[in-house]
């Protein structure tokens, strides 16, 4: 979008370029693949995505209908009651989630949903699936190395559920959530495209950006608390365990301690990179997704291990203690400042995105002197 520009010669062939086309405030157009094959590919990971559903809903159904399908005697599981049908119930509705959101990327009617109603699920269902996505491999190689146990720690001496029966849904769970952020890049990079395109030295100083700013260094100081509190336990200290979850520690119980510490430093660095914009040539894309996938881990795993924590509580000795709710409640609260502040982010970038539209067409067409 050039204001003043020479006289342009007449060419036969204008020479091909691979960045952006159209008039200005356009979405940007990428080469890349045909979009044939791009709605092949996303009509494949639709199949993908609610396949990968059908493990974890059909034995949430099996459950809930009395049967023991994978559960080993003395399992808590057997004691639930109908708290745990309940609880049950809850999560296959959300699986169940994964499904519309298939969809929803995918069919033409998907682009008419308003922003509102997409992009939260999107970031719960990031937050819900990325450490186990992260973790649960993981798990799995100290498991072969001979340094495992329950995958993604259970915090329970007494056997929970049979082996096989992490596999085939924590399996599915990675497979959910690579099917559905692909999907989701393909769809938010058409629709909002044009909101992160650029570089951090190209964000402009604006009049909220104090208070962006003030946000972020909120969000960073209310992470060091869920942070050092990770890392002491990932380094080996019982400091705010109760009893039986520091008695019950296995390779998996650190394994997923250095997942939320590595969660809690990607959405301090993310944030911080967004609000002070000091790496000149970094992409303005690094620090948006740093901050989409820690906040959401933040706020929605802290809050899920809080609500389990507490539905499992049964004995004294496996009630969580005063340290370990404040830490998931201060983790909840850093993750939702972080959201809150992405939000207005994106609330100002879409507003300002319609500005030079109007400037830059009267730009072109006034007389070039």
């Amino acid at each position: 979008m050039t204001a003043n520009r020479p006289p342009e010669a007449p060419s036969p062939s204008p020479p091909h370029r691979s960045g952006t086309h159209g008039p200005p405030g356009t979405p940007p157009h990428r080469a890349g693949a045909p979009s044939h094959l791009v709605g092949r590919a996303r009509a494949v990971l639709r199949v993908v995505a609610m396949v990968a559903c059908l493990p974890y809903i059909g034995l949430k159904a099996a459950w809930m209908a009395g049967s023991r399908l994978g559960i080993p005697e003395g399992s808590a599981l057997l004691d639930g009651g109908t708290l745990l049908r309940v609880a049950n119930g809850v999560t296959v509705l959300m699986d169940g989630a994964v499904i519309v959101l298939a969809l929803l990327l995918t069919r033409p009617w998907g682009k008419r949903v308003p922003a509102w109603l997409l992009v939260p699920p999107m970031w719960v269902a990031s937050g819900l699936l990325l450490p186990i996505m992260t973790a649960f491999p993981v798990q799995l190689a100290v498991g072969l190395l001979g340094g495992g146990g329950r995958p993604v720690g259970e915090g329970n001496s007494e056997p929970f559920l049979d082996p096989w029966v992490f596999g085939v849904v924590y399996g599915g769970f990675i497979v959910q959530g690579l099917a559905l952020g692909v999907l989701f890049a393909l769809y938010a990079g058409e629709r909002w495209g044009r909101l992160w395109q650029g570089r951090l030295r190209d964000l402009p100083v604006g009049p909220t950006t104090p208070a962006l700013r003030a946000t972020a260094v909120a969000a960073a100081s209310a992470a060091l608390l869920p942070g050092v509190t990770h890392l002491l336990w990932v380094s080996g200290s019982t400091a705010g365990l109760d009893a039986g979850r520091a008695a019950d520690r296995t390779g998996d119980f650190y394994v997923m301690e250095a997942v939320n510490l590595l969660f809690v430093v990607v959405t301090a660095v993310g944030v911080l990179l967004l609000a002070f914009r000091r790496s000149g040539r970094l992409s303005l894309r690094l620090p948006l997704v740093l901050a989409w996938a820690g906040s959401a881990e933040m706020a929605c795993w802290g809050g899920w291990l809080s609500i389990a924590g507490l539905i499992d509580a049964g004995e004294a000795a496996d009630r969580p203690t005063t340290v370990t709710v404040v830490t998931y409640a201060v983790q909840m609260l850093a993750g939702a400042l972080v959201v809150t502040l992405g939000a207005y982010f994106f609330a100002e970038r879409s507003a300002a995105s319609a500005l030079p539209t109007t400037a830059g067409a009267a730009a072109a067409a006034a007389p070039v002197s």
